[in-house]
């Protein structure tokens, strides 16, 4: 679309140094009414546009030559120098202002300003009310460009964070993957030597996580049943390929609805390093129990899993890239509305997380497809 030529011509600064000049003057008349009157219906114009375009002109020499060209190069000495004589130009050109309003309304400048046509009266009338609005019209200008670049600077700062933050993000949840998928064909292929059958059960199991992965998760936050789904999978994944004196305990609470969501994959990474550190110790009952509760919008995920006792690896330490990232990922995603408490135990590892879920947007038919 086409910018508006008032726009792109910057012609709007034309009525706002009027406004700008006409507030000046009725603050100090203290009359709205007779300082527009004196602007736009009296010989006054004259001296009032003068009092416009001199001090514009010195804004715009400042903010598109002096700024640019010596000030943000260090040039300092230059740029005051410069700044000083374009101040004085604009108050000595002010002046004349006077003198030809006086010229159009049949008298002289002295009988109506007391300005004598002498050049220290000339001087003194500079160094008052035109010195003034300049130097006004100069600073209220800087004002509103750093406030305009400062305000240009938070936006930029703020879509790079929102970048990284995204990158990040991606970095995080595909550092994952990849390891959960290499575990998952390892799995396969056991269960193909060890039971054929099973084998085949879990290539559905699989192709089920594979579709969450690649279709279902790109979103930032993901229908918490299909999170759910997908952990089931695993975990029955896992359960053909643990030896059976692993017992899982699952236990759910459906107590949310079908708009309840969930950033994907922060659930399943301490799934995966409860069924990497359990216990695989031969001849006693090694476990992992999962809890899950959804009270209003707040999640309670509990997992426990035995360990190999004292002499086992350290799961905290052990467990890798995979928890630590899990924690950057709920401090970038859910900040300050989480809470994880991950306990190491002589003889088992526990991780309790609480989180504040989001409310999704979702279609009548996908809700009467959840109820």
């Amino acid at each position: 679309m086409p910018q508006n030529w008032f726009f792109k011509y910057k012609i709007y600064h034309i009525p706002f140094w009027m406004l700008y000049n006409y507030l000046l003057w009725a603050l100090t008349i203290d009359s709205a009414y007779e300082a527009a009157h004196e602007i736009f219906f009296s010989v006054f114009f004259i001296k009032c546009f003068f009092y416009v375009i001199f001090p514009a002109f010195a804004v715009y020499f400042n903010l598109y030559f002096l700024v640019p060209r010596y000030l943000q190069k260090g040039r300092y000495g230059w740029y005051l120098l410069f700044l000083a004589l374009a101040i004085i130009a604009s108050s000595s050109l002010i002046v004349p202002g006077y003198y030809l309003s006086a010229w159009l309304a049949g008298s002289n400048a002295n009988k109506m300003f007391g300005l004598a046509g002498d050049w220290n009266s000339f001087y003194h009338m500079a160094k008052s009310d035109p010195l003034k609005s300049t130097i006004a019209a100069i600073t209220l200008a800087m004002s509103i460009k750093l406030t305009k670049n400062w305000i240009e600077t938070q936006r930029r700062q703020q879509a790079l964070e929102k970048e990284k933050l995204e990158t990040e993000l991606k970095f995080l949840k595909y550092q994952f993957n990849p390891h959960f998928l290499f575990n998952s064909i390892n799995s396969i292929f056991f269960l193909i030597h060890k039971n054929p059958d099973m084998a085949s059960a879990s290539l559905a199991k699989f192709s089920e996580l594979l579709r969450h992965q690649l279709y279902e998760c790109n979103d930032q936050q993901i229908p918490l049943d299909k999170e759910i789904a997908y952990l089931q999978n695993f975990i029955e994944l896992e359960k053909l390929r643990q030896n059976q004196s692993l017992v899982v305990e699952l236990d759910l609470e459906r107590g949310y609805g079908a708009d309840a969501g969930i950033a994907p994959f922060i659930l399943m990474t301490f799934v995966e390093n409860a069924f990497k550190h359990v216990s695989k110790e031969k001849g006693q009952l090694n476990w992992i129990s999962i809890g899950l509760a959804v009270s209003g919008m707040q999640l309670h995920f509990t997992i426990a899993n035995n360990t190999a006792g004292p002499n086992g690896p350290e799961v905290i330490n052990y467990g890798g890239i995979g928890l630590k990232n899990v924690q950057r990922r709920l401090d970038l995603i859910y900040p300050g509305d989480y809470h994880l408490d991950i306990q190491q135990k002589p003889e088992s590892f526990t991780v309790a997380l609480k989180l504040q879920l989001v409310q999704l947007e979702v279609s009548p038919s996908a809700q009467l497809i959840a109820g």
